[in-house]
């Protein structure tokens, strides 16, 4: 599989300290070192009160090279509240959640995590007592937000409720461009021996925006247009 070859077999192997023809001004490697791009089951995302069909996966499908794109974006319908589940294929043991808002009122304020749970709405996902209350900043940077590693060990399925956003009740649209996860993973129904990272794709990797999951989550690392 593309995740397990080295995360340097584009350099050679060699050290930082040489000459070298690419750029390093935007290193992909820390990034992607142990990106969960490749383990999210995108067809069975699932988000409750977008306005838009299918824009809570469109911005998980984003690839980090994609990452600071407006477009697509997810909206708010209803009221300021968002909740989207996210199904993995392995089991995962999450690290951080990579998020992109913006510094406008729309931006997302608390956001409280769930492991586990299945089709969970919004009356339900109300009454319960998240694993964890994080608060978000109203940036237009992206947001690595690190998790109790101790409560996120065993995560196939991921629930992200975004419970308000920072208009206090005066703007009723919340907005997200951009959702990443981090981590370690091990394959369901083995025993968590070795842990494999994603590595950046090689160049010729890069495929079309609407290819198929396995080949976007190959996409990963590759430079996009104005990249």
């Amino acid at each position: 599989m593309s995740h397990c070859h080295d995360e340097h077999a584009g350099h050679g192997g060699h050290g930082h300290d040489h000459d070298h023809d690419h750029d390093h001004s935007d290193d992909i490697t820390p990034a992607l070192q142990s990106s969960l791009y490749q383990q999210i089951n995108f067809d069975d995302i699932t988000t409750l009160n977008e306005s838009r069909r299918d824009a809570g996966k469109a911005v998980v499908k984003k690839t980090w090279a994609e990452r600071l794109s407006a477009e697509p974006e997810l909206e708010s319908d209803a009221d300021e509240q968002l909740l989207m589940t996210v199904p993995f294929a392995a089991q995962v043991k999450l690290h951080s959640i990579l998020l992109r808002t913006s510094p406008s009122p729309s931006a997302p304020k608390t956001l409280h995590l769930h492991v586990n749970r299945d089709n969970l709405d919004f009356s339900a996902v109300e009454d319960l007592e998240p694993v964890q209350k994080i608060e978000l900043s109203q940036t237009s940077d992206v947001q690595e937000i690190a998790v109790k590693r101790a409560l996120f060990g065993k995560v196939q399925r991921l629930v992200l409720f975004f419970v308000d956003n920072f208009g206090d009740g005066d703007e009723p649209v919340s907005r997200i461009s951009y959702v990443g996860f981090k981590g370690e993973w091990t394959r369901l129904g083995k025993a968590p021996t070795t842990i494999l990272y994603e590595a950046a794709a090689q160049p010729g990797d890069h495929k079309v925006k609407g290819t198929s999951v396995n080949e976007m989550g190959s996409a990963i690392g590759g430079r996009g247009p104005g990249m």
